[in-house]
């Protein structure tokens, strides 16, 4: 089937956001990001698809808080500007959402280039490193710990089978962190992400 060409020149490929920016989704630019939106859409967007207990959803705005206290007790070394990153590293995710694993990998690499060009431009707009090398490396043990925790606690998995996909959980302990393990109303959620970026950026200005 031939496209329509006056079709694809009037597509749009860019996210409203409440504060009136645009952002373009194939050409980012940092002038468009701005903290607010990120905390909300990431109280509102669900991980686990929404499969997790609980009268709220566990957003991806707790699973970011979580992910950042796990890398601070493990890497108490950390600079504040290496916390920040990875505190918004699935920021992306206000624009694009929080697509399961399995699901990432059917669509390949194109969503990840998309994905990928967001969180750059969203380390652009604060000033802070790019999550490769070591830091990212971290970041990710820390995520896999958060999942593992998130799988048992919130979404139903045994602890063997969290094992088993998300690998051990490095003697990090889920009551170390029960208070971030405990679903909030997304207004609450996109606080406390506010409350920590405003702390940690804090500390990267002293």
């Amino acid at each position: 089937m031939v496209s329509d060409p006056a079709r694809a020149t009037h597509a749009r490929a860019w996210q409203r956001m409440l504060s009136g920016r645009r952002l373009d989704l194939l050409d980012p630019s940092p002038l468009d990001i701005e903290i607010e939106d990120i905390a909300h859409g990431l109280s509102r967007v669900a991980r686990w698809n929404g499969q997790t207990s609980g009268d709220h959803i566990y957003s991806v705005a707790q699973h970011s808080l979580l992910v950042e206290s796990i890398a601070t007790r493990l890497w108490p070394e950390l600079f504040a500007e290496q916390r920040l990153a990875i505190l918004l590293h699935d920021a992306a995710e206000y624009v694009v959402g929080d697509l399961i694993s399995p699901f990432k990998a059917v669509l390949g690499d194109d969503y990840k280039a998309v994905e990928n060009r967001i969180l750059a431009a969203v380390m652009l707009r604060f000033g802070l490193p790019p999550l490769t090398g070591p830091l990212a490396r971290r970041c990710k043990d820390a995520d896999r710990i958060a999942a593992h925790h998130e799988a048992v606690i919130l979404a139903g998995f045994s602890p063997a089978e969290a094992r088993k996909y998300f690998g051990d959980a490095a003697n990090i302990s889920a009551e170390m962190f029960v208070n971030l393990l405990e679903p909030l109303p997304a207004n609450l959620a996109k606080t406390k992400f506010l409350q920590r970026f405003i702390a940690i950026s804090q500390a990267v200005s002293r």
